[in-house]
């Protein structure tokens, strides 16, 4: 999820990051018979933590629909007969078998999905006034923000006949409005759902497995958030931050290959056991391909540089998704993951406990491009400086461009306590950290941490609850471009979120939700530029409807 901040606070962008739906596990509903022989990687995940992931994951539109498959496919696996593998339950669909429509399509090795996905939210206390709702900046009353995903997928062992073979191709039908874009001016958009109106392609790709499944290979149009830097406890939250995280969402051209955008990509995964997991992806940089303001320092001097003003990368330059820009610069993204304790698939045939199982994760990524940079003009001067007096003969308000960029991450998630093998009860906890230079970042240091209680009440086995926290700390370029133009100074943000996830019927979630965010944007000004954005409490309701 992105978000982009402009000279004037109160007007932001933003580029989301999480929603809804592609297929990339094999039918629609839930397979009854069989493991998925081309499983994702948060089925993977779901897998080795035993199934005390959240029923949904709050990352984008692909990893609801995968997260929810896999959630149905290991509830069933204990029951399903060799024989019966194209046997198909619907009944995790609103529409069922649509008219015997799903299993004729299941059996050609053909999948069709549409998920929506809705959400009302409202801040009691602090954002800031705005004019981006066309209310010149009248009060900060509720917003609701939805998403229309449909999604194909397709088996080419079950079609033709070769042999772990997946193609994908998804779009998005945006609606609503940004309550994070018109009124809270926060580093990260309070909902990884929110994005800017467009109705767009979003991933076009095609997957080939080799080695008997240890690897496998996809290439296309991509959305690397479904992949790469993924916390699966964190992803119980709704706030951006807990899907793609705000340093490569604030820092990025565009935020990156991650939701509502996607880019050309190579990714290569392997797996040569069950405790490890390498993976690595070449992709395009630049998923609009704007070079100028694209990145917050441009737009910061942009109304006064002459660059164009408007930063939203969704509807500049490639509104429809297929832009398929290949002309910037390379991003070069790299994972390990290791596997503490991996579970078995039936538990209830274990006569050895297993241990608390974990997932440990540590990667990076390298950005070949050139980046404007915070402190200094092309000319070596104070860029901040020359903002304070532009028509000075002197002034320049061109940034200096730095040649490449880069980030280092880790990740835990980690299980701590359940009552028995077989409980659907569990405690598990994740910590996520994200570090990188200030001197071309708006984001320098940004860590998350959390605790959710999985089943938390007698028959509300798919149901999670979890506190969530995080801090993202404004980088020393940002900071002294502000000292500089001589306006108040960012710092740290702090956001923290509560949330109950239930699943009210196999084909609809709800998830009522609080956050509390101190500092917006580490302290940004509001509107009149002489005091800081206040400090947000926000309510939301969230829903995820299934077709």
């Amino acid at each position: 999820m992105k978000i982009f901040p402009l000279p004037h606070p109160q007007r932001r962008v933003i580029l989301p990051r999480a929603l809804f739906l592609s297929c990339a596990l094999i039918g629609t509903g839930t397979a009854t018979a069989r493991a998925q022989a081309l499983p994702t990687q948060i089925a993977d995940d779901r897998a080795r933590l035993g199934n005390s992931t959240p029923l949904i994951q709050q990352i984008d539109p692909a990893t609801v629909r995968d997260s929810e498959r896999a959630q149905a496919d290991a509830q069933k696996a204990h029951e399903a007969a060799a024989d019966d593998g194209d046997r198909l339950d619907t009944s995790g669909n609103l529409l069922g078998n649509m008219w015997g429509a799903r299993p004729w399509l299941y059996r050609h090795g053909i999948s069709f999905d549409i998920q929506e996905v809705d959400e009302l939210w409202g801040n009691g206390t602090g954002g800031s006034a705005s004019d981006n709702d066309g209310a010149a900046g009248s009060g900060t009353g509720p917003s609701y923000d939805g998403v229309t995903m449909p999604t194909l997928t397709v088996d080419t062992e079950k079609l033709f006949g070769l042999k772990g073979g997946l193609f994908n191709v998804s779009a998005l039908q945006i609606h609503g409005r940004s309550i994070s874009q018109d009124h809270l001016a926060n580093f990260n958009p309070i909902s990884g759902f929110e994005a800017d109106h467009s109705t767009r392609l979003f991933e076009l790709w095609y997957q080939q497995s080799f080695l008997g499944g240890k690897l496998d290979v996809k290439v296309g149009q991509q959305d690397l958030d479904t992949e790469f830097l993924i916390s699966d406890y964190a992803s119980l939250y709704l706030n951006a931050n807990f899907g793609w995280p705000m340093a490569p969402s604030v820092n990025l051209y565009g935020g990156g290959p991650s939701w509502p955008l996607s880019s050309p990509a190579i990714r290569i995964r392997y797996r040569p056991s069950e405790k490890f997991t390498f993976m690595f992806a070449a992709a395009d940089d630049n998923p609009p391909g704007n070079r100028y303001n694209s990145t917050p320092i441009q737009q910061a001097t942009g109304s006064l540089s002459g660059y164009n003003s408007d930063p939203t990368s969704q509807t500049y330059d490639g509104a429809n998704g297929t832009n398929f820009n290949m002309n910037t610069g390379a991003l070069l993204m790299t994972e390990l993951q290791y596997a503490l304790n991996p579970q078995p698939a039936d538990m209830s045939n274990v006569t050895k406990n297993p241990g608390l199982p974990g997932v440990y994760k540590l990667g990076g990524f390298y950005d070949t491009a050139k980046f404007a940079d915070y402190r200094y003009n092309r000319n070596g001067g104070s860029l901040g400086a020359a903002s304070v007096n532009p028509a000075s003969t002197e002034s320049d308000l061109t940034p200096r461009w730095d040649r490449g960029n880069w980030m280092v991450y880790g990740i835990i998630d980690q299980m701590i306590w359940r009552p028995s093998l077989t409980s659907a009860r569990s405690v598990g906890v994740f910590v996520r950290a994200t570090g990188n230079g200030g001197d071309r970042n708006q984001i320098s240091f940004a860590i998350d941490a959390g605790l959710n209680l999985k089943a938390p009440f007698r028959g509300r086995n798919n149901d999670t609850i979890g506190l969530g926290w995080g801090i993202g700390r404004a980088s020393s370029g940002l900071r002294q471009f502000d000292r500089d133009r001589q306006t108040l100074v960012q710092g740290n943000e702090n956001h923290l979120e509560l949330t109950y996830q239930a699943q009210v019927t196999p084909w609809m979630v709800m998830q009522p939700d609080f956050q509390y965010v101190w500092h917006p944007s580490g302290g940004v000004p509001d509107w009149t530029r002489r005091r800081r954005v206040g400090n947000e409490a926000i309510f939301g309701l969230h829903t995820s409807l299934t077709f």
